[in-house]
């Protein structure tokens, strides 16, 4: 752990949360040891798939399981929270490189408006292929996704797609 007094604000949307995002999690605590997971949301436009509310209690049961995580939704922009959660950096998961071209140009704009850094961690390799668009997609013409996901998400994708077949205990 880089220090236990740093905490980082992991922003995204989570519509719906999948593993890759909980690696991201598990690897930000392992790094600063505090991290606030916000679930992004646009209050002028449509929900999503799930609401807030939702998203965030299932983020909140899918990382149950760590130590130093606070959830919180946010409607507004990522350096507005991180100003307002008073984190010292943002986290941000890496898939591949059209991620970084993307999130560095943010990571600029963030830094020059507010002074916050923001971090960069790798997705494993075999996640780099998540997506929480692609699940709901897969989802919601029956598909398991219940590899892809939390147990607590592949759970809520079944009873909203009563076609998809039920989380199984490999899905944690």
């Amino acid at each position: 752990m880089i220090t236990t007094n740093t905490s980082v604000l992991y922003p995204g949307s989570f519509d719906p949360m999948h593993l890759g995002h909980v690696d991201v999690v598990t690897q930000a605590v392992a790094l600063f040891g505090q991290v606030v997971v916000v679930a992004m949301h646009n209050p002028s436009k449509a929900t999503g798939l799930f609401s807030v509310d939702q998203r965030v209690a299932m983020i909140t049961a899918s990382l149950a399981h760590l130590e130093g995580i606070r959830v919180e939704p946010y409607g507004g922009l990522a350096i507005q929270a991180a100003a307002d959660f008073g984190v010292d950096f943002i986290v941000k998961g890496l898939r591949n490189a059209g991620d970084f071209e993307v999130e560095q140009q943010m990571a600029h704009t963030n830094h020059s408006v507010t002074g916050i850094r923001t971090v960069y961690v790798p997705c494993r390799p075999d996640q780099v292929f998540l997506s929480s668009r692609f699940i709901r997609e897969i989802a919601q013409y029956g598909g398991d996704v219940s590899h892809l996901v939390p147990a607590p998400v592949a759970g809520a994708l079944a009873r909203l797609f009563p076609t998809s077949p039920p989380p199984t205990e490999a899905s944690t």
